[in-house]
């Protein structure tokens, strides 16, 4: 039987975070503090996850996507008026089981955490594709990227980072999110800057 916990969750459209990577947060929303001080004070984990805005609408509470990241506060910063900046790294992912009725003012779920997986590779030639399609879509964008930088990235950190940052729908991170391993990540990350490439960008979000 898989093992289950209880995580507070912070959902945000358009927001990813993978284990072994980093996702700086700026928090003001009342709820949203408490989840702070809360995890804080017990083991400063915090579940990253996408509401399902389509299916929800204007909800308070709309629906969740299934999958989402646990993440681990390892710097925060405390501002004066109650906000928080928080950099998070993320442990594994986690399927949501169940919604807790929690008492507090920010949203609980009882996760199964999935295994993290062993190192991964990418294939010599879905690399140069992956590093060939961010660097047209960069350009066609208009984005300033350090090249030398990212050719000195592992497989892992190229993949994941690229779909932290891209500037995709939510829909669509959700979809890299739950991706079966890196080569389908990047294979799927190619396929959506060919798409959004090809677009004036009002299907895309911009990242909170």
């Amino acid at each position: 039987m898989t093992e289950t916990t209880r995580l507070s969750i912070f959902p945000l459209p358009g927001a990813l975070l993978f284990p072994g990577m980093h996702l700086p947060i700026h928090i003001f929303e009342p709820r949203y503090r408490a989840m702070v001080s809360d995890a804080m004070a017990r083991d400063r984990r915090i579940g990253m996850i996408q509401p399902r805005m389509e299916m929800g609408g204007e909800s308070d509470r709309p629906p969740l996507y299934d999958l989402g990241c646990v993440g681990r506060i390892v710097e925060v910063e405390a501002m004066d008026d109650g906000r928080y900046n928080l950099i998070l790294e993320g442990i594994a992912l986690f399927r949501v089981v169940r919604e807790l009725d929690a008492a507090t003012a920010f949203r609980q779920v009882e996760a199964a955490l999935l295994p993290v997986p062993a190192d991964e590779t990418l294939s010599l030639g879905r690399r140069s594709s992956l590093e060939m399609e961010s660097r047209r879509f960069a350009d066609a964008q208009g984005y300033a990227v350090d090249w030398d930088a990212v050719e000195k990235l592992d497989d892992e950190s190229l993949v994941n980072g690229i779909a932290q940052i891209a500037p995709f729908d939510a829909a669509a991170k959700q979809a890299l999110l739950e991706a079966e391993g890196i080569e389908e990540r990047a294979e799927l990350i190619i396929q959506l800057m060919q798409f959004f490439g090809r677009h004036d960008g009002e299907d895309r979000v911009t990242l909170q």
